[in-house]
């Protein structure tokens, strides 16, 4: 009798339990959400990058082989990291967060985590050390409760390495080191990463050649490297098996090459790699609310699959009444026109401005106080070039801004050696040439884009070195370059010319050592979108001197009237400078410095 009214009490204790669990409701921030568009026009806006796993740590609870302190493994951020710190994003002025992939990965290879999220293994999944699901929507839903929006980095063109190429026909994979001798080559070979193969990666015995090499898919849970998903993604058939990229100027590798490091390039040809490629992206949206898609190594991919990829996402999107849904590519070139051709009809509605990156950011700012520092004519020639290169319509039911006003402008970024690491001078000198820049790119056509730890001076070399620890600042908010960003963006937010209106170049020059328009460059924001609003941008590269817009004793024509004051608003001390009676103005700079001149009456108290 005592043994079955125990079994009773435990039976109706187990019940009371699960209808206590079954009445849990999952938090509103949590939940599916409705889609809805949330921007107007994207010039408005402040794009901040994060790579998740270095921002914040939010949780313990998924801190699982982490390595603080080796930046080539997981350093425990997450989703609730970084809702926990949003406030610190709102101070620095930032409107729209990047996010770094939220899909699961291969966990390591080599030494080496998948902690930057560019190595996925499953499309479906969110990856498990930045949280689940309902973290992910959290995070999303308390963004857009502070008015913030929220980008997702996405990689169509290749998934992790997955699997290997068995060359030798037996069935495991192998790396063959061969050669011995002074005379002799040693030689490489690596069944995981072997190199290009117009014919694919070729199979090879005692007996002779054995034709194309069979792939195979790895199975080691223990680091997820196991088939990717979905569907045809844990096939050979999505797979184009030629081979790691050798020579990135030939064409056919580029597209169907794979990524050195082992990175599998898939099929987009395939009309069932589309779809996949589609549904797997769209649902994300769905599930969490984002706001649009910044889109990995677009270069290697046709131009084929954007041309159906990015309008169906569009449709798709559009009907669950998500609109004005961001798509900017990341082509990592300085070939302008190839950059430019990723924004031509039915393709993406901007694309990062690399060419700017290497031409202005780098030969003009960075190299400031060096001699090889480029004149900012430079600037002028490749501004000059957009209207040519970069598509003049806006995309069918994209975000309504043509490619040539919305090139996402940036200074550095994971993939590059931050600004100071390469800046030139003392420190003092290189913080005022990141800082000056920082001016040029809040003001200049398009959407800004800053790398997170920029405002925190972080001056990492190549990768991982420059994917720094955020939380480790302990998230201040006074330092100088802090102050400087969070003012532009201020300023920004405040004159409509620097965020819509159109842009013309009216002063600059090849000289860049004692003269006295040595690095200086000008342009007028107005017109456009932004109406009667104007704004003149006056900038000092040159780190040792002042300078002045006037060149052969001419100074500097405007398109104003004769008689406007203009306020300097970026200066506290507010100087001004008025419109000759031939139009033209004289405008002195300091080194390594900014002007930001408005009219008067048009000045924001």
């Amino acid at each position: 009798m005592k043994k079955a009214t125990t079994v009773l009490a435990l039976s109706v204790a187990l019940s009371a339990f699960v209808n206590q669990t079954a009445c849990v409701s999952i938090p509103e921030e949590g939940a599916q959400p409705v889609l809805g568009t949330r921007v107007g026009d994207w010039r408005d806006e402040v794009i901040y990058q994060v790579l998740v796993d270095r921002f914040a740590n939010g949780t313990v609870n998924n801190d699982f082989q982490v390595r603080p302190g080796a930046l080539a493994r997981y350093q425990g951020g997450d989703w609730l990291g970084m809702v926990e710190h949003l406030d610190y994003i709102e101070s620095l002025g930032v409107t729209t967060l990047w996010i770094s992939p939220v899909v699961k990965n291969v966990e390591t290879d080599a030494d080496v985590d998948g902690y930057h999220g560019y190595w996925a293994q499953d499309l479906t999944k969110t990856n498990p050390h930045f949280g689940e699901l309902a973290d992910l929507r959290q995070l999303v839903a308390e963004a857009h409760k502070r008015k913030l929006k929220v980008v997702l980095d996405i990689v169509t063109n290749h998934m992790g390495q997955a699997f290997f190429y068995d060359m030798n026909l037996n069935g495991k994979a192998d790396i063959y080191i061969g050669g011995t001798g002074s005379t002799s080559k040693v030689e490489r070979v690596s069944e995981f990463d072997p190199d290009w193969d117009p014919r694919g990666v070729q199979a090879a015995t005692s007996l002779g050649n054995a034709g194309r090499a069979p792939l195979i898919f790895i199975q080691d849970p223990s680091i997820n490297r196991v088939p990717p998903q979905p569907g045809i993604l844990g096939r050979l058939e999505g797979y184009h098996g030629f081979g790691r990229i050798l020579n990135y100027d030939d064409d056919q590798q580029r597209l169907l090459g794979d990524f050195p490091g082992g990175l599998k390039d898939v099929n987009t040809e395939s009309p069932e790699v589309r779809e996949a490629m589609v549904d797997a992206y769209a649902r994300w949206v769905e599930l969490t609310d984002l706001d649009g898609f910044r889109i990995d190594t677009v270069k290697h991919v046709e131009y084929e699959f954007w041309e159906m990829f990015a309008p169906a996402v569009r449709k798709r999107l559009a009907a669950l009444g998500k609109k004005n849904f961001l798509m900017f590519g990341e082509a990592f070139d300085g070939n302008d026109k190839l950059l430019g051709s990723y924004t031509q009809k039915n393709r993406l509605d901007s694309v990062f401005y690399f060419s700017q990156h290497f031409q202005v950011y780098r030969d003009v700012y960075q190299y400031a106080n060096d001699a090889e520092q480029k004149g900012t004519k430079q600037i002028a020639d490749l501004w000059g070039e957009r209207p040519k290169n970069y598509a003049a319509e806006p995309q069918e039911n994209g975000v309504g801004i043509p490619p040539t006003k919305a090139l996402v402008n940036f200074i550095d970024n994971h993939d590059v050696a931050r600004f100071l690491f390469f800046a030139r001078g003392n420190e003092q000198e290189k913080k005022a040439s990141l800082r000056n820049a920082l001016s040029l790119l809040m003001t200049e056509e398009g959407i800004p884009c800053l790398y997170y730890g920029t405002e925190q001076d972080f001056a990492g070399g190549n990768d991982p070195a420059n994917r720094e620890v955020l939380w480790d600042t302990e998230f201040k908010t006074t330092g100088d370059t802090f102050l400087h960003f969070s003012k532009l963006a201020r300023i920004r937010k405040s004159y409509a010319a620097l965020r819509r209106g159109d842009q013309s170049v009216i002063f600059s020059t090849t000289s860049t050592k004692d003269e006295p328009d040595a690095g200086m460059f000008a342009f007028e924001r107005t017109g456009g979108d932004a109406g009667n609003a104007y704004a003149l941008v006056v900038a000092n590269s040159n780190g040792k001197k002042e300078g002045v817009t006037e060149a052969g004793g001419k100074a500097m024509a405007t398109s104003l009237t004769a008689g406007i004051v203009l306020v300097d608003v970026m200066d506290p001390q507010k100087p001004t400078f008025t419109v000759g009676a031939d139009k033209t103005i004289k405008v002195s700079v300091p080194p390594q410095s900014t002007r930001i001149l408005v009219p008067q009456e048009q000045v924001v108290p």
